[in-house]
């Protein structure tokens, strides 16, 4: 599986994600004081951030290189997409900063190192969280399917308003255009009387 097919997915050959109910609980909650190793070398606790925060959640980019987690990948609704996914919000980072965006965070449960390479081979200008050991997965009860024997997060978007969910964007489907349906979502709901970083 070379980058190139990482990139280019035919969406109508891939199946859609059914809405499991798996986020409906989501939105209103705030977020617990998680800390989480960021691809900036930081620790991040989203529950200390004020503001508007972003975080795109997604099951596992592919390895460029590499054979897929499981032969049939593309088939398990909703695993396919994770980088074209991820890329979109890179080619939109400057607009959903303009449109009210003061974070921008990538989450998955693959490790630091390998975010930390990936975030880097896709020149992404926003930090990828690792959830490795499923802090933040469980504390929120964050939507999960298993795959080869990993949890894995299921693709969704959260919008987070000093610490606490506001909108959640699931199920997320075709991936690529995630970032644009976050971004017309924040510029039709601007936010107000939010602290400032």
């Amino acid at each position: 599986m070379t980058q190139r097919n990482l990139l280019e997915v035919d969406w109508t050959r891939i199946p859609a994600p059914a809405d499991d109910g798996g986020a409906a609980h989501l939105k209103g909650m705030t977020l617990p004081p998680v800390s989480l190793l960021a691809t900036d070398d930081t620790s991040v606790a989203l529950s200390g951030l004020r503001g508007r925060t972003v975080v795109f959640a997604y099951p596992r980019t592919g390895e460029p290189g590499k054979i897929a987690l499981v032969d049939d990948w593309d088939m398990i609704p909703g695993a396919r997409g994770c980088t074209p996914q991820t890329c979109a919000f890179r080619d939109l980072f400057a607009e959903l900063k303009a449109a009210g965006a003061a974070q921008v965070f990538g989450l998955s449960t693959q490790s630091n190192a390998y975010q930390t390479e990936m975030a880097s081979r896709l020149h992404l200008p926003f930090p990828v969280l690792s959830d490795e050991k499923l802090a933040l997965t469980r504390a929120l009860n964050l939507p999960t399917m298993e795959v080869a024997g990993l949890t894995l997060i299921k693709r969704l978007a959260l919008i987070v308003d000093d610490a606490r969910i506001t909108h959640v964007f699931y199920p997320v489907f075709p991936p690529d255009r995630n970032a644009g349906d976050v971004l017309d979502w924040l510029k039709a709901n601007p936010a107000k009387g939010l602290s400032r970083d």
